[in-house]
């Protein structure tokens, strides 16, 4: 059998289970290896003071824009490339890859020029304080520096994932944050530079995973990256921002939505700021698990509803959507538990360890509704349900925690920040459940 076909019999021959758990947890390890790096700097950051840990906070909501438009690109062109490759095309899939990792590198500069040119009143727009603001623009400028690179790794992570090469794509991700990890404690801890150095670690590590994510696809994947591949017809542009516009949304919306509380949170003072930073961070490594799941199910998803499997991609959803809550359920009891020990972990601030229990309470419960809403939302997003993907995408981090954060903030104060997050999380869960059963119930005639 040749590649292709020996690719078309995993895809839709290998039990569910089996298939979405190995495409899975090499994309869960891999995201919770990077969340643990964030949490890296976090930590680092929070044995110098806590305004140089705020500024993590702070440069969380880039990070989002960032990873925004890079899942953009690599989620809109893997749904094309897998559909491609479904139907045994590798110069169609090679078209659509070679087209977003160009486009990507030129995003990604177009960002780093414009953000080095206007670094101090990004910073402030971000929510800097005054005195956070000196060590924002120290972490800030290494991030725009790494930002071709991290698009471009991106880009190359989602489509070998849509290739059904997770290890690849997760290996590449390891190595770099486990660099990252080492980096951080030897330039911020021994060398003594801070947050400076906690920002060129991290731009150092986006280097070399590119580096590896590129090796891999140039040779493991059935597609190529290669110049003459590039699109010179709009209509491929335009499908693959169609199809991955549900991730923009996404990040885009947690990014104006960070953004927002940070400046809300600025009465508070750095220690509200950080508190939530922390919070943040450790809410994100908890998700990895949903999240990684349901990456690891869209190729799945994909594939076989191009190939007309509808049973399978039902099943999929189903064991993604459990699985995720089980996980999730036992890390939020942990997290309700031991909320205090957990946020002295990455700081010993008293003030910031108070607020950020309290808020990681909150943000236990928010969670366990997040099986509801990820796997459904990129159902949607790999079947290229684009609209109905981006309705979904708007709902976390959008259409309801930006209100949410406007009316609970001036009416709770404090309270208000900490509880408007799980909130919004509790609601998009619910919201989700009708395009759940929706989809269960339904019978493709295409």
């Amino acid at each position: 059998m040749t590649a292709a076909e020996l690719h078309y019999e995993k895809m839709t021959k290998t039990p569910v289970s089996k298939l979405i758990l190995k495409l899975g947890l090499p994309t869960t390890v891999s995201m919770l290896i990077t969340s643990v790096y964030n949490m890296a700097d976090t930590y680092f950051l929070g044995t110098l003071n806590e305004s140089a840990q705020a500024a993590t906070g702070i440069l969380f909501a880039l990070q989002s824009i960032i990873q925004g438009f890079s899942f953009m690109l690599g989620h809109g062109s893997g749904s094309y490339v897998a559909k491609a490759l479904a139907d045994r095309d590798a110069k169609t899939a090679s078209t659509y890859v070679s087209t977003a990792f160009f486009s990507g590198a030129l995003l990604g500069t177009i960002f780093l020029t414009l953000g080095l040119s206007f670094l101090t009143p990004l910073m402030n727009l971000l929510g800097s304080t005054r005195t956070i603001l000196p060590y924002a623009k120290d972490y800030g400028m290494w991030v725009l520096i790494a930002c071709p690179f991290m698009i471009c790794s991106l880009i190359l992570n989602n489509n070998l994932r849509y290739e059904g090469k997770a290890f690849y794509a997760m290996f590449g991700l390891l190595t770099g944050g486990i660099l990252n990890i080492f980096g951080d404690y030897y330039l911020v801890r021994v060398v003594g530079l801070g947050v400076y150095g906690a920002g060129l670690a991290t731009a150092a590590s986006q280097f070399i995973s590119f580096l590896i994510l590129l090796f891999f696809y140039y040779k493991k994947a059935q597609s190529t990256i290669l110049p003459r591949y590039i699109a010179r017809n709009f209509k491929i542009y335009l499908s693959i921002c169609k199809v991955g516009f549900p991730s923009l949304i996404r990040q885009g919306l947690t990014a104006l939505s960070g953004s927002l509380l940070n400046n809300l949170a600025k009465p508070f003072k750095d220690a509200a700021i950080d508190a939530m930073a922390v919070v943040s961070r450790y809410s994100m490594f908890v998700m990895c698990v949903g999240l990684g799941l349901g990456q690891g199910f869209q190729p799945v998803a994909a594939f076989n509803y191009e190939a007309r499997e509808y049973l399978r991609v039902k099943k999929g959803l189903l064991f993604t959507c459990c699985f995720s809550f089980v996980f999730i359920a036992l890390m939020s009891a942990v997290s309700i538990m031991l909320d205090r020990e957990i946020i002295s972990l990455m700081q010993s601030d008293p003030k910031v360890i108070e607020i950020g229990a309290v808020a990681l309470r909150y943000a236990a419960v928010g969670l366990l509704f997040m099986p509801l809403s990820i796997p459904i939302n990129m159902l949607y997003q790999s079947i290229q349900r684009a609209g109905t993907a981006s309705i979904l995408s708007t709902l976390r981090s959008g259409a309801l925690l930006i209100p949410t954060l406007l009316i609970s903030v001036p009416l709770l104060g404090l309270t208000g920040i900490q509880i408007a997050q799980p909130l919004s999380d509790i609601l998009t869960g619910i919201i989700c459940i009708p395009f759940i059963i929706h989809f269960w119930r339904e019978k493709p005639t295409t």
